[in-house]
């Protein structure tokens, strides 16, 4: 599948298969793993169920880890869509959105509550090895969509790959039910969280 294309949708469905991945709570710039949750709802009210990898703080593994969880899960033909938060998780172990979209073959959106602030991040790149790798993925993610999924609330900011921008913002108007971003995301972030703090009391 080729980074040009993009996967179309005639109708996005109430019920359409939405997987969520977030990562849990870490120590920034130190050694080990970080969880990271997958949850797959339908639409915005129904769980359907929950994936988990690791990946390195501040490594390199996350856009392979996050694909092999992905089609490693008994979810995965049901899935029609991924959304994660950002493309950076545990620090700053960048995800390819393109990439993860030619190996997955689901169309994949990034989604912040904060607008990311591109001369920062790089800055902080410099500091890691294969800063060059980190930050072409960073750039592969393309441009920031500001999108509204609530009619009350701020907006989200998002990036896309194999979806268009018109199909993107209304799968997450329609996903978005309780919050500003995809009910999906909302939980894995609560499962992620929790299994950190679970970690750290043991």
């Amino acid at each position: 599948m080729s980074e040009e294309k993009v996967v179309k949708f005639h109708t996005v469905k109430p019920e359409i298969r939405v997987l969520g991945i977030d990562d849990g709570v870490f120590v920034p710039h130190t050694k080990g793993v970080v969880d990271v949750v997958g949850v797959v709802y339908r639409g915005g009210y129904w769980l359907d169920g929950v994936m988990r990898t690791e990946v390195e703080v501040d490594g390199m593994d996350a856009t392979e880890k996050i694909a092999s969880m992905i089609m490693g899960s008994p979810h995965y033909d049901q899935v029609r869509v991924v959304v994660l938060d950002g493309v950076t998780f545990a620090g700053f172990n960048v995800v390819d959105i393109k990439e993860l979209f030619r190996k997955v073959e689901l169309p994949v959106i990034t989604v912040t509550r904060e607008k990311p602030d591109f001369e920062e991040i790089k800055k902080a790149l410099e500091n890691l090895p294969e800063s060059d790798k980190r930050w072409k993925a960073m750039k592969n993610a393309g441009k920031i969509i500001a999108v509204h999924t609530r009619e009350r609330g701020e907006a989200v900011y998002v990036q896309i790959a194999g979806i268009s921008e018109n199909d993107a913002k209304k799968i997450l108007r329609s996903t978005s039910t309780r919050s500003s971003v995809p009910e999906a995301l909302r939980v894995a972030h609560i499962i992620a969280s929790g299994l950190s703090s679970v970690k750290r009391k043991v």
